[in-house]
């Protein structure tokens, strides 16, 4: 009885000590909120939602608008997820599916090895190495490509081109790790039943990354939040231009790179809120761009998808 009891006490301690960290969480990214808005009512009060909307920043003049950093942020986070999805996805195939043992591991090991490289190296790699590239390839680009606006722009090296490739670099790591965990995850009955019915090795694959789409989503979104707030590396090599183009030889700019620039120079009170405006704006968009993650990977992994599941596999057989 006394055992009983003891085990009992035991689970509940547990699922108290569990239940305050998982609240602590909470209480973590409330304070965050709290104090980033706290400290940006001034700049709140001023400008309103025209802060959102307004392209000019001059601190001269007290005019701050932050629509050029965040369109900034979301056209190099969605190239770098663009650049960086498919061979993310092809490293987690390889490594977990196709590549043989003596050769898995070294692969494992120098993927995540990109991740534990500080950005600041990345940024110094990029403005020594990557920078003078994209300048080599902007100047070989044929004119009828420069019609285009989105290659439209004076062939510098620094812009959007050379942040949204290292950014792909830096996410890349991160992707193909989830992504190869989550297909190492799959049931081997899964790739049998495929054989069995006379799929080839391919068809397998397929089926295995069908089973593991929501997983994958999951680790392609992560990804994407990781090259969202990405600074160093992108403050040298993106140009720091605040301005909004679709060019990819533009040198523009990212909320996160306005902070890390201006910060120490702000001096006025004015200035100093719109900063941690930004950085607001920074959070919010974080956290919109998770929910909705968080809701696409919510109804891809709802029980009735397994209808869409059947006909492929009555096709199958």
């Amino acid at each position: 009885m006394r055992r009983l009891v003891g085990s009992r006490l035991d689970e509940i301690l547990f699922r108290a000590a569990t239940g305050a960290v998982a609240l602590l969480l909470i209480v973590i990214v409330g304070g965050i909120a709290f104090e980033l808005g706290r400290q940006s009512s001034l700049s709140i009060h001023k400008f309103g939602w025209q802060f959102w909307q307004t392209d000019v920043w001059d601190p001269v003049a007290a005019e701050f608008g932050a629509r050029p950093f965040i369109w900034g942020t979301l056209y190099s986070a969605i190239l770098a997820l663009l650049f960086s999805t498919p061979i993310a996805l092809g490293i987690a195939i390889f490594t977990s599916e196709l590549a043989p043992p003596w050769l898995r591991k070294p692969l494992i090991f120098l993927t995540e090895l990109l991740a534990a490289i500080p950005s600041i190296v990345y940024g110094l790699w990029g403005v020594f190495v990557l920078v003078p590239l994209v300048r080599q390839f902007e100047l070989n680009t044929p004119q009828w490509l420069k019609a285009i606006p989105v290659f439209s722009g004076p062939p510098v090296g620094v812009g959007m081109l050379a942040a949204a490739i290292i950014l792909s670099i830096m996410v890349i790591p991160f992707s193909s790790s989830v992504a190869r965990e989550v297909l190492k995850a799959v049931p081997q009955a899964q790739r049998e039943g495929a054989y069995a019915l006379g799929a080839t090795r391919w068809e397998a694959i397929r089926m295995a990354l069908f089973y593991a789409r929501t997983g994958i989503i999951g680790a392609i979104m992560l990804g994407f939040g990781r090259a969202l707030g990405e600074t160093m590396a992108v403050t040298m090599v993106i140009g720091n231009n605040a301005q909004i183009t679709t060019s990819l030889y533009a040198p523009q700019y990212t909320m996160a790179a306005v902070i890390a620039n201006e910060f120490s120079e702000a001096t006025d009170d004015v200035y100093l809120s719109a900063l941690v405006e930004i950085g607001l704006v920074l959070f919010v968009i974080t956290l919109i761009i998770n929910a909705l993650s968080r809701l696409l990977i919510w109804s891809m992994a709802r029980p009735g998808r397994r209808r869409f599941l059947r006909p492929a596999l009555e096709k199958a057989a």
